[in-house]
């Protein structure tokens, strides 16, 4: 493994490998629901918490900016598709296990409900966790992705930086005793 963290070539390709992962699981996912578990659309309870349903996200993050629009699917797909060109620049440059990993993910995830609106106009979601009568907004597998490469993202922004010395009382101090 530390062999797989010196080469950033390698790094990066486990990056763009788990992007493909990321995608191709997700559209399984996807099609396993929408051909076989959804042929009939209905409410599977799995547990006294989470169940599976067939819900259609047209907007972003559960359903904001949903204008009901023909555009806003096609606006939302461009979008998503800068912020991957973007991602994809970000993973080249990448140099850490973690940020590639993350990145790797989000992309994937992206480009998972990319598909969904290129095909249906909207993206299929089918997770749906609740606590009573209370319900999460269902999600899938991309946005499962996508949530847990941006949280890593920020843990990595919010690790100290090990070649910065640590937080002392003289740190950035002059070390006159005259100050």
């Amino acid at each position: 493994m530390s062999s797989l963290v010196t080469d950033i070539g390698k790094l990066r390709l486990l990056g763009l490998t788990l992007a493909t992962v990321v995608f191709i699981v997700d559209q399984l996912s996807k099609w396993w629901i929408l051909t076989d578990v959804m042929s009939i659309p209905t409410v599977i309870r799995i547990t006294s918490f989470f169940n599976i349903v067939l819900a259609w996200n047209r907007g972003i993050s559960f359903g904001m900016f949903d204008s009901g629009s023909p555009w806003s699917s096609w606006i939302l797909i461009v979008v998503a598709l800068v912020i991957v060109i973007f991602l994809g620049l970000w993973l080249m440059r990448g140099e850490s296990m973690l940020s590639v990993l993350a990145i790797g993910s989000i992309i994937g995830g992206a480009l998972g409900n990319v598909v969904d609106r290129i095909r249906f106009g909207a993206v299929v979601d089918f997770l749906d966790f609740h606590i009573g009568g209370s319900h999460w907004p269902a999600f899938n597998v991309a946005d499962s992705a996508i949530t847990l490469g941006a949280a890593a993202l920020i843990l990595e922004a919010l690790k100290p930086d090990p070649e910065q010395p640590k937080n002392n009382d003289n740190q950035g101090l002059n070390n006159n005793p005259e100050n």
